[in-house]
């Protein structure tokens, strides 16, 4: 499925608030859908760009022979998924905020995760 596909497969998620696939290199986007009330899209990118390389620094630190899957971010009334796209080699994320009290977090992580393997980018 192309970008555009992806992005509104993923709104469709339970709780689905906003979703971006992010460049974590430049902290770009390269496609968003959702945000607004409050959610900036390209502002959170940014910041999840920083939580992307902090992790992969740690690893390479740690010397873990290892990929991230996802990373949780858990608020009171939210949850940020991010999820690494792996055919990217690793350039790319897909990033989806969810309001708890309607997102079932793990359908949310699977479906992101077919999302994820039905993508070409």
């Amino acid at each position: 499925m192309n970008l555009e596909t992806a992005l509104k497969e993923a709104m469709t998620i339970d709780g689905a608030l906003g979703v971006a696939v992010v460049d974590y290199e430049s902290g770009m986007t390269l496609g968003t859908a959702g945000g607004g009330n409050g959610l900036d899209l390209e502002l959170a990118a940014a910041g999840n760009t920083e939580v992307v390389r902090a992790k992969i620094r740690t690893l390479a630190s740690l010397e873990l022979r290892d990929a991230i899957e996802d990373i949780l971010i858990t608020l009171t009334s939210q949850y940020h998924l991010i999820r690494p796209l792996q055919q990217s080699n690793g350039s790319l994320f897909l990033y989806i905020a969810l309001d708890r009290q309607r997102a079932n977090l793990a359908l949310a992580r699977h479906n992101l995760r077919k999302i994820e393997q039905g993508l070409e980018i």
